[in-house]
């Protein structure tokens, strides 16, 4: 298990993110990915294959050099090649889950910036009724000034329970980037349907 893993795990023991209700919840239950990958260290992220269970559409996800590659499949109009320049990033980790519950996966890879800030940044894309994707935006942290007081990077993300979170250390005026001193900020999202596409909007935030 990677570090990002074995702190999410370590945390969501006693502060998960809230299931949704109802019939929904069941399928809450279902493992968020089935994973195959070529190198377990997530510095080295070089190529890694996640299918959802009990679903036939899988996602190929590979970095070269500065691009990333995502070649989607089982998809009944388009699986086109996706590719993304990573200048400045690293890639860290790819899960696979279903945020909206709509018994369709999606794809969400996870960045991080290279430097001492060590910010984060998501490439996801969700599936559109099993034919094809399309990219999932989400705000920078700037954008809502809650999330943002205190925010200086070292973000770590996953999905838990169908629903992704991100947190990172909040600093205080005067603390060092390798010495945040005012807690942590657990950040939960919900995906809806926007005007250009799907987007992960805030849920709720946690601090500890």
């Amino acid at each position: 298990m990677n570090r990002i893993g074995f702190l999410f795990l370590s945390f969501f023991v006693t502060a998960s993110c809230s299931s949704r209700q109802g019939k929904e919840e069941k399928k809450e239950t279902i493992p968020s990915s089935s994973v195959t990958a070529s190198s377990s260290n997530a510095t080295s992220f070089q190529k890694m294959t996640l299918t959802y269970p009990g679903s036939t559409i899988s996602f190929e996800v590979q970095v070269s050099g500065d691009t990333l590659e995502i070649k989607p499949s089982g998809l009944s109009i388009s699986n086109d090649i996706l590719k993304h320049d990573l200048t400045g990033y690293t890639v860290t980790n790819a899960e696979i889950g279903d945020l909206n519950i709509d018994s369709y996966p999606e794809l969400l890879v996870y960045l991080t910036s290279k430097g001492s800030g060590s910010y984060g940044k998501l490439i996801g894309y969700s599936t559109n009724n099993g034919k094809s994707v399309s990219q999932i935006h989400l705000p920078e942290i700037s954008e809502n000034k809650e999330a943002n007081e205190g925010y200086m990077g070292h973000d770590e993300m996953a999905i838990v329970e169908n629903t992704f979170c991100r947190r990172f250390p909040i600093y205080k005026t005067g603390d060092s980037n390798a010495a945040p001193s005012g807690g942590m900020r657990q950040i939960q999202y919900k995906m809806e349907d926007g005007a250009n596409g799907r987007i992960l909007k805030i849920d709720k935030i946690i601090e500890f």
